[in-house]
């Protein structure tokens, strides 16, 4: 058996895991330096000790952008098919993350299913499954329970968990006494606040955080500190709120590491574009240089069904300018439970976020398929195209829905096309555009 608990402990005894050597191998970096990393806790490998089924990987400083994809059944949408099938979709698509955030019934079928199969990392929010797995009101739950509801995600093989600590009575303070357009837009955020409005018990989540972490600990689970006032408009973005909880975020990311827990910090929500790349600076210093986790930012509040743009271009802007793990936006954010085309939709966005990032951040490696697009396209090899794209499957249908009468072209420019102009004159070529039967015709 290991001399060590988690991997951060591995770490700061100078050990290198087996899943060290796994994501310094994808990632290209050397083990140690990894090691270092971990060992500061400027990069989380999150890796449950049940998940067999997982390939590791990395979040965090000089490591390339990770996306997670959210799925999950809720009370109106209970079709546990349809949701393996958007699993299949995002391992194919080579999402680094899913989380499951089922909010309806006994939901454990599913997720060891999942955790089962899945070489991604998976995440949970326990607060979400609190009431269908305890079977009980919210008024009705205790603080023991819902420390319950986490020991059992952990001893299932969830890998990270959202756990909305900081939303504490000190952070709320500046919530009441602000004021928002929109409120508490988190979902577990808003349960907590009910919970302890109704109750007048401080968070529990906070008043035994210690015993969160020891659970954690014993599994080997990292933990995603959630940001529970997260703006939900742009109106309410940076504020005494979101602000206030980032600072209680900030202290319990050191009582984590004390007890070589590992930690992921959640960010916004809504922002416009010119105040992104302030609030990952905010994040990181107060945040001590953790993996920063964003969801969006959506850049605008008025673009329901086009949000994996909006949150596409705030993710490029958030992990351009430090932030390490996108969560994607599909197009039916705030509209409804997404179907297996806006989860695919969502998942390319954000890819393409995260990759135009890693070249922005120079990740080692970043360009080379951006480089092997321009060799295929200098070629006119259609195939090569198709087989780099992020989504080769769709550029294949544009492309052949309306068919070049000359394969080496396509049917925007034709025989006018620049690249093969180009490269037959540097080769000694004359470039024609008619054939001499055609000239002969026009005469």
């Amino acid at each position: 058996m290991p001399n060590y608990k988690t991997q951060m402990e591995a770490a700061k005894k100078g050990i290198v895991t087996k899943e060290m050597e796994t994501v310094a191998k994808k990632e290209g970096v050397e083990p140690e330096k990894l090691r270092a990393l971990v060992a500061c806790g400027q990069v989380a490998i999150p890796a449950n000790i049940h998940h067999t089924a997982l390939s590791a990987e990395g979040i965090g400083t000089g490591l390339k952008t990770k996306i997670n994809v959210n799925l999950g059944i809720s009370g109106d949408c209970k079709n546990y098919d349809v949701e393996m099938q958007k699993v299949e979709m995002a391992l194919r698509f080579g999402a680094e993350a899913i989380m499951d955030l089922s909010n309806y019934g006994k939901t454990n079928t599913f997720r060891r299913e999942l955790i089962a199969k899945s070489p991604a990392m998976i995440g949970t929010v326990p607060m979400y499954d609190a009431i269908g797995y305890l079977d009980k009101d919210l008024l009705e739950i205790s603080a023991e329970d819902f420390l319950r509801v986490v020991k059992a995600h952990a001893e299932e093989g969830v890998d990270f968990m959202t756990i909305h600590a900081g939303i504490n009575r000190r952070a709320l303070e500046a919530f009441h006494r602000e004021g928002r357009k929109m409120n508490i837009v988190s979902r577990g955020g808003s349960l907590l606040f009910a919970w302890m409005e109704m109750t007048g018990n401080e968070n529990p989540f906070f008043e035994y955080y210690d015993e969160v972490l020891e659970i954690l600990r014993e599994h080997d689970v990292t933990i995603s500190l959630g940001d529970a006032l997260r703006p939900g408009c742009l109106n309410d973005s940076s504020d005494a709120g979101q602000i206030g909880e980032l600072i209680e975020i900030g202290n319990l990311t050191r009582r984590a590491w004390e007890k070589d827990v590992q930690v992921l910090v959640e960010g916004p929500g809504h922002m416009a574009m010119d105040e992104i790349a302030a609030n990952v600076k905010l994040q990181k210093r107060i945040c001590h240089n953790a993996p920063f986790y964003v969801l969006g930012p959506l850049v605008t509040d008025i673009a329901p069904g086009y949000d994996h743009i909006t949150a596409a271009i705030g993710g490029a802007i958030a992990a351009a300018s430090g932030a390490d793990f996108l969560c994607y936006v599909t197009p039916a954010e705030h509209l409804r439970l997404p179907d297996l085309d806006d989860v695919k939709e969502g998942i390319v966005a954000s890819k393409i976020a995260a990759h135009a990032a890693d070249i922005a951040k120079d990740i080692p490696y970043a360009r080379d398929l951006d480089d092997q697009m321009a060799h295929a396209r200098h070629k006119m090899d259609w195939e090569e195209m198709f087989q780099i794209a992020i989504d080769g499957e769709k550029a294949k249908q544009y492309f052949e829905s309306t068919p070049p009468a000359d394969r080496h072209t396509c049917s925007m420019c034709g025989k006018m096309c620049a690249v093969r102009t180009t490269n037959w004159i540097l080769e000694g070529k004359k470039v024609e555009f008619y054939s001499e039967k055609e000239r002969r015709l026009k005469k």
